[in-house]
């Protein structure tokens, strides 16, 4: 099997140390679409945080209803700046003594200063855990299969703007049920079932689970494809939650205060958020590379957003995550680089 590191492609990319590809890009995105490939994103750091407070705490640090987790469950969590820029994106596992955070490569270190910043008197204890636990992404139709017991994932819809008070559930807006497997956990999630399981073992569980493999290419396509955001791709230093996507999953419109609540409710309340996450379909006739990260999306000329994650895609063909001012039509003539561009309106 021929195995092509990231970083071998582009030493200076953030998702290095995981494989980018296993010779046919093409031929493994098709796996995660029709059966189930293992994907390794073992370079995406880890935060655990045990104590008895755990759940409270971060009920109050974070836009997610996280003060009833229990034993075996997950969500989604962003941490907002003061005036609501989304400064953090983490997946929760929680196990019954600690819960899990897993987010973006690099980002780890921010998340843990952050959290041991707001401990204060809570009997809550985080540590880097990036040493300890890696993240294996079983993804495809057939993930469930797997890992059996897991129930399928809920993300909540999003409440219209002026919603009631009290209309929306105490509870996570996205649900993933978890359970134990192989010395970790498995987490369902919307694209298959995430594994975290022991970093020292991380070989052994791969060669024991026997499942086809699929480098990180083919994962990045099955998510744009979904329309799934990425921090750090799918969004920049002004990004709010309503902006890119990460509402559903990882925002509770209706509980107390957190940091940055105000710039979500009022946003919301108002319905106008001054941005949107769309998808990009692109001519590629000027060119058969996707655009990089942060190339402007033009309309006439003019910068009206940035391209976020652009991939190739086995059956759409080059399409993008990309960020547009919220008044740009759905019918605008765009262009990315050399590239022309049309916005996916399903």
């Amino acid at each position: 099997m021929s195995v092509v590191m990231v970083e071998d492609l582009d030493p200076g990319s953030a998702d290095a140390g995981v494989p980018a590809h296993f010779g046919d890009p093409m031929r493994e995105q098709r796996l995660l679409e029709t059966a189930v490939g293992l994907v390794d994103r073992s370079n995406r750091d880890v935060i655990a945080v045990p104590g008895e407070e755990r759940a409270s705490w971060l009920h109050t640090l974070t836009t997610q209803h996280l003060s009833d987790l229990r034993e075996d469950q997950g969500s989604e969590l962003l941490v907002l700046s003061p005036n609501g820029h989304v400064e953090q994106h983490a997946y929760i596992t929680e196990d019954g003594a600690t819960a899990w955070l897993d987010t973006e490569p690099g980002a780890g270190a921010g998340l843990l200063k952050y959290l041991e910043m707001m401990r204060f008197f809570t009997r809550v204890e985080p540590r880097d855990a990036t040493a300890e636990l890696a993240v294996l992404s079983l993804v495809g139709p057939g993930a469930a299969d797997l890992v059996p017991g897991l129930a399928e994932p809920r993300v909540g819809a999003v409440p219209g703007p002026k919603f009631a008070a009290g209309s929306v559930p105490a509870e996570p807006t996205s649900l993933y049920a978890v359970r134990a497997f192989e010395a970790g956990l498995a987490r369902r999630v919307p694209l298959g079932v995430d594994l975290l399981v022991p970093r020292a073992e991380k070989t052994a569980i791969i060669e024991k689970l026997g499942v086809p493999r699929a480098g990180l290419w083919a994962y990045e396509a099955v998510r744009v494809a979904a329309r799934q955001p990425r921090l750090g791709w799918e969004s920049d230093h002004r990004t709010i939650p309503a902006e890119a996507g990460f509402l559903a999953a990882g925002v509770h419109l209706d509980k107390g205060c957190y940091r940055g609540q105000e710039t979500v409710a009022r946003v919301h309340h108002l319905g106008r958020p001054p941005r949107r996450l769309v998808l990009l379909h692109l001519d590629g006739i000027a060119t058969d590379h996707p655009p990089a990260k942060g190339t402007p999306v033009e309309l006439d000329g003019r910068a009206v957003g940035f391209v976020g994650t652009a991939v190739r895609h086995h059956e759409l063909g080059m399409i993008a995550l990309a960020v547009l001012k919220r008044n740009v039509a759905d019918d605008a003539k765009l262009t990315v680089g050399e590239s022309a561009a049309a916005v996916d309106a399903a």
